[in-house]
């Protein structure tokens, strides 16, 4: 993941100097983030087609901009970019929010309340053997709390250096619990709960994850997840002071393993752009 997150960086480094400089797009984003990769060790090709969702466009869970339809990236809002790649050293999908200009404050409550479903899910820890859809309501709770729902699923596992979505586990509550969907060590799944307004905007933030022994008690096997993903969440699109203290801990403990594992890869206006982007909340 390390390859990975250095070139996101890179590429977020680009967006924010390049933003009210030169006309940027959503195609353009697709290009931009899909050179950075191709410049990283190990990197062979997309995992997926980029979607990259200015505003009203981020309401729609899989757009995908084209030539002949797409929008500018100017003004105030919300920029969605869904991406990955496949490197031999295995498959990425990430999703991050980012602010342009100055987002409103419902904006910002959005975004906060889906990164708080992040924060509650990956803070888990759960029964070896659980059915992966009874997972689903940890990350939504935070979002249903204010009477806000969404269609997708909150999680799919993630093969390696396979297809970016491939079971058996998934984490949707619409899902079967079937004995298939068992949460055991070693899977990798994404974590991405969001919020969609159509015609305004849309959120989503996601890493992806893996099972990892938390120990045995008296009560069996227990598993947690260990976040895979390393790329700095934008603060700037979050109201923290809707944070209580425990995921104000978790979102610094995150920007910090970030900041650590990536600036040795990282030089430049890139590493600068982490450091900033990794400052304690």
């Amino acid at each position: 993941m390390e390859q990975d997150g250095a070139a996101l960086c890179e590429f977020f480094a680009w967006l924010d100097s390049a933003l009210g400089r030169e006309p940027i797009s959503e195609v353009t984003i697709d290009e931009k983030l899909t050179q950075a990769r191709e410049r990283r060790p190990g990197y062979v090709s997309p995992s997926f087609a980029t979607i990259a969702g200015f505003n009203a466009n981020g309401a729609m869970p899989h757009y995908r901009a084209t030539e002949a339809e797409h929008a500018q990236i100017e003004g105030d809002g919300l920029l969605l970019i869904d991406s990955g790649g496949q490197y031999l050293g295995g498959t990425t999908d990430i999703t991050r929010m980012v602010a342009i200009g100055t987002p409103s404050a419902e904006q910002k409550q959005d975004c906060t309340r889906v990164l708080k479903g992040v924060i509650a899910l990956s803070r888990t820890h759960f029964p070896k053997g659980i059915l992966s859809p009874l997972l689903d309501a940890i990350a939504r709770a935070p979002i249903w709390s204010e009477g806000v729902n969404y269609g997708h699923g909150t999680g799919h596992g993630v093969g390696y250096f396979l297809n970016v979505h491939e079971g058996p586990q998934v984490i949707a509550y619409q899902a079967p619990a079937t004995p298939q969907t068992a949460m055991l060590p070693g899977m990798i799944t994404s974590i991405e709960p969001g919020t969609y307004r159509p015609g305004r905007w849309g959120v989503r933030i996601e890493n992806l994850v893996i099972n990892q022994e938390a120990g045995t008690t008296e009560f069996g096997e227990f598993l947690r997840f260990e976040t895979l993903t390393l790329c700095p969440i934008d603060t700037r699109c979050i109201e923290v002071s809707m944070l209580n203290e425990e995921e104000r801990t978790w979102l610094n403990d995150y920007h910090a393993h970030v900041l650590a594992r990536l600036s040795p890869l990282l030089k430049g206006t890139a590493l600068l752009w982490l450091q900033a982007r990794t400052v304690a909340v």
